[in-house]
């Protein structure tokens, strides 16, 4: 991370960059500490930070489910010296809560962002968890979107109620990692109760919701397929036919043979669920 910032930055700001790390790393008191974290928009900017293919490959290498796409130099910024700074164990995690306690919305998003990287992931659960219960959407996508720390740590319940805050909030799934490995039957029952309630209400349902449901229909959620399938909007129908098309119930594919169209272009590749979830 140090060396796409580097790549980037204006010599001065690659100065101060090094300089900082140095001296965290050294061991520089928590006022230092604090200070150095506060310059970092001020040093470094908050343009995008630029990756290309070869990057993206080393962050997967470096630390696999790493996914620093859509990160700004900032926040890279103060990840570095909070890696730098930061200490292990408690200490680090102390220093996270310290941070948290004065954070403003893009100090929280970074160093949410950062969860994947931190020493003794299992001290930072909670402090995940407080994110995804989040109402603000950049918080909560921060801790949800192109992060492998929920799928690695959280139990099903918890898992479960973060894919259907996305919903509810009106986040996207396909940026969810491991939204297909961690699919499950209660999860595919909470997402049909709530879809009942949208319509109830006379609201529309995310297409993507089916897709957490297709590989674990029971009668019940066939039924519900089998409605979105004839859906007037597009995009549910779809949804439907790549969730039928994923459920092993020989009914699923009764259904889908209805659809021949759709089931030709699933069969072809020419339609497939977006977005790499399965890590």
């Amino acid at each position: 991370m140090t060396a796409w910032l580097q790549a980037q930055l204006p010599p001065d700001a690659q100065s101060w960059l090094a300089d900082q790390c140095t001296r965290l790393e050294a061991g520089a008191s928590a006022r230092e500490f604090n200070l150095a974290i506060s310059l970092v928009p001020r040093r470094l900017g908050k343009a995008d930070l630029v990756l290309d293919a070869a990057a993206l490959a080393a962050a997967e290498v470096a630390r696999p489910g790493w996914d620093p796409r859509g990160w700004s130099l900032d926040q890279a910024g103060r990840l570095v010296l909070l890696l730098a700074g930061g200490g292990q164990g408690p200490e680090f995690a102390d220093r996270l809560r310290q941070l948290f306690a004065t954070a403003d919305i893009a100090e929280m998003i970074a160093f949410y962002r950062g969860l994947p990287l931190y020493p003794d992931p299992e001290r930072h659960e909670a402090r995940a968890r407080e994110g995804v219960r989040s109402g603000m959407k950049p918080i909560f996508e921060a801790v949800a979107h192109r992060n492998p720390y929920p799928a690695e740590s959280f139990d099903e319940n918890a898992w479960n109620h973060m894919v259907l805050k996305a919903l509810f909030i009106g986040s996207a799934l396909a940026p969810i990692q491991g939204l297909d490995r961690r699919a499950n039957p209660t999860l595919a029952r909470m997402l049909c109760d709530y879809a009942h309630e949208r319509r109830a209400a006379g609201r529309p349902v995310g297409p993507e919701l089916w897709r957490c449901v297709g590989p674990h229909a029971d009668d019940a959620a066939l039924d519900d397929l089998a409605a979105a399938l004839r859906s007037a909007d597009v995009a549910e129908r779809e949804a439907a036919a790549l969730a039928l098309a994923a459920c092993p119930a020989p009914r699923a594919r009764e259904l889908l043979a209805q659809e021949p169209g759709l089931a030709a272009a699933i069969e072809t590749g020419r339609l497939a669920q977006p977005g790499d979830t399965a890590r």
